[in-house]
């Protein structure tokens, strides 16, 4: 059982960025909008990033890094973080998935899973 002070949801929304994309030379190109929501009840630093990206052919890539677009936001009880940014896969579908590393107010670091989501673009899917 998670502690409830620690408590951060991740949501994702996706978007095909068909001007960015050459599908015919398998660059295919996704936004994305992630918001981070402190559902805890301590304050909450994001220090840091773990990504895994999968395309459809099964290849994974791994991103870790600082902050989330240059920036390490203290997301207060009840407030949240909200950031778009991108990636380009080499298939029109494929997945991600990853943590922030946090570090509460009370000096505990904990990490914030980001469920895994879809990247495809519209009508790939049957």
């Amino acid at each position: 059982m998670s502690d409830p002070r620690y408590q951060i949801d991740v949501s994702v929304v996706t978007r095909f960025l068909t001007e960015q994309s050459q599908p015919e030379q398998n660059r295919f190109a996704f936004a994305y909008t992630v918001t981070v929501k402190n559902n805890g009840s301590i304050a909450a630093k994001l220090l840091s990033r773990h990504w895994v990206i999968t395309d459809g052919d099964g290849q994974v890539e791994e991103v870790r890094g600082a902050g989330v677009v240059g920036q390490q936001p203290l997301i207060a009880p009840g407030k949240s973080h909200t950031y778009s940014s991108g990636t380009v896969m080499t298939s029109h579908v494929g997945n991600m998935q990853g943590s922030y590393q946090m570090l509460a107010d009370d000096g505990k670091h904990f990490d914030a899973i980001i469920a895994p989501f879809r990247l495809a673009v519209p009508g790939a899917l049957h």
